[in-house]
């Protein structure tokens, strides 16, 4: 599965700013393409359908899986999320590079799929920052941020098994870095050498 383009998978615990960060990326870098997941939840303020979500119901998404139409599917506080594998393949085998936003669950499973996959984990700066954001959010109830909480402590975590860490603690630092990580892949060996294949031949490096 070395294709020619870059997927990149994006986690981070609920109210990290990973949103925010990865739409600011894609303002920036027009060679990303965003890769939209199908979910069971219900849409929050302004979503909408096929945008940031494909919001499905449980039955479809059951028929889904069995199908085998997710490239990873993982239940996250209690909604279900999962990746359409056709959408992900026929980006990456174009030569796009495709950025994805999932839980570390799904990332994990990515990895084990599809190994080229740069996996990255947006930490916030502190658990305290964290529950002040999500309050400032006010998207959820006392129990929903409860909640948000203890599996942050989880999700946190995982870090350790991902290819690169971004602190979100200034929003600007951490989209510079986020945008480091992304140009850096594309100058690596492997990918200079699938995407600039006739500079390569020239200098005998096929």
């Amino acid at each position: 599965m070395d294709y020619p383009g870059n997927l990149f998978v994006v986690s981070a615990p609920s109210g990290t700013g990973k949103s925010s960060l990865v739409k600011a990326l894609l303002e920036l870098d027009s060679r990303l393409q965003v890769s939209v997941s199908h979910t069971t939840r219900t849409p929050r303020g302004q979503e909408q359908n096929g945008r940031e979500y494909h919001f499905i119901s449980k039955d479809l998404f059951s028929e889904m899986i069995e199908h085998g139409d997710f490239f990873e599917w993982a239940e996250v506080h209690g909604n279900l999320y999962g990746t359409s594998r056709s959408a992900i393949e026929e980006r990456i085998k174009g030569g796009e590079d495709v950025v994805l936003e999932i839980d570390w669950q799904g990332a994990l499973q990515i990895k084990k799929i599809f190994p080229n996959a740069i996996l990255i984990f947006i930490l916030p700066p502190s658990y305290e920052e964290l529950l002040q954001r999500l309050n400032r959010r006010g998207e959820d109830s006392q129990e929903v941020i409860d909640l948000r909480m203890h599996n942050a402590r989880i999700e946190v975590a995982q870090a350790q098994y991902f290819d690169f860490v971004v602190v979100n603690a200034l929003f600007e630092t951490a989209l510079f870095d986020l945008k480091t990580i992304v140009h850096a892949q594309r100058l690596k060996y492997a990918a200079q050498r699938r995407n600039k294949s006739g500079v390569f031949k020239a200098l005998n490096l096929l």
